[in-house]
């Protein structure tokens, strides 16, 4: 299916959310990336038929999504903020809402089961919503966003919380499903996480259009400035040792009593490929994993200027 967006504007009183964008997109993974407050958020409320664009359109197949309940059997959308009801278990989650597109019980109670089994949560399916971790979380929003089957999926930072073997599987899942002929819309602020499972990307900030296109081109330019990473796990010194083997990894700065130690790399993308690998070798458990980003917002700079 085909995503198209003509001059889509969304405000609210003296504030613009989306401003003026154009484009158009096919199957496969897109990703659509800034930093935080960009309006990311925003505009997949306005693709999904959530929000009523204060100007412009949106459409998929040509068809207008405000306001045409009968296109949402093609959507599938995991959002960024979490909105369970904490005391239903996973399971009943995701079924409860794949009944609502009026499949009969015995077909729910199968796409619910394949979903939870595709993105690894057969395990936790009886456990309440509300005593899962963050990265749990996402894994079943996941699976009810993908039960249905839907032709367009709109996932907004899907990747959040998760561990890196989570974030590896469900990378795989998503390139996945934009390999099979899906149409696939990805947001985040994190442009290794994009560069992972596209290079195809639409770049925006303070709800204005950056750039459109391929993000080798992007890559060459935040490649200039060095990443940092802060991570808190149980073996701070042996993943810091095992880290400082590569030429790309410029510094690491270890705080054994924190438990975490922060890593400058001036290649993000070899180093978050390689980390998984590492985690899993040594059985080092990750607790967290986060970065200032500060190379993504240098990025963002220069393309303004």
């Amino acid at each position: 299916m085909i995503l198209e967006a003509a001059q889509l504007s969304k405000w609210y009183g003296p504030v613009i959310g989306v401003n003026n964008l154009s484009f158009t997109i096919g199957p496969g993974v897109t990703g659509f990336l800034g930093p935080n407050g960009a309006g990311k958020s925003t505009l997949l409320k306005l693709m999904t038929g959530q929000l009523r664009p204060s100007k412009g359109t949106v459409r998929i197949d040509s068809r207008p999504v405000w306001n045409n309940p009968g296109i949402n059997t093609h959507l599938g959308y995991c959002p960024e903020q979490d909105a369970f009801w904490r005391f239903l278990t996973g399971w009943e989650f995701v079924h409860g809402l794949t009944r609502m597109y009026g499949f009969a019980e015995s077909e729910a109670c199968e796409r619910a089961r394949s979903a939870i089994q595709t993105v690894d949560m057969e395990a936790h399916a009886a456990r309440r919503i509300g005593g899962y971790s963050k990265g749990m979380r996402q894994r079943i929003k996941l699976a009810q966003a993908i039960a249905h089957d839907p032709d367009v999926l709109f996932l907004d930072e899907p990747l959040n919380g998760m561990d890196p073997v989570g974030r590896r599987e469900t990378i795989r899942l998503i390139r996945g499903m934009g390999r099979s002929g899906k149409t696939v819309v990805v947001s985040s602020h994190i442009l290794h996480e994009v560069e992972e499972m596209t290079d195809t990307i639409l770049l925006i900030n303070h709800g204005r259009q950056l750039a459109h296109g391929n993000i080798f081109e992007i890559r060459e330019l935040i490649d200039t400035h060095p990443l940092k990473v802060t991570i808190r796990c149980d073996r701070v010194n042996v993943l810091t040792s095992k880290l400082m083997e590569f030429d790309d990894v410029l510094s690491v700065e270890f705080d054994r009593e924190k438990g975490q130690l922060t890593v400058e790399t001036n290649r993000p993308g070899e180093f978050h490929k390689r980390l998984p690998r590492i985690v899993l070798d040594h059985d080092i458990r990750i607790h967290s994993l986060w970065s200032p980003d500060e190379n993504l917002e240098a990025v963002f700079d220069y393309l303004v200027r």
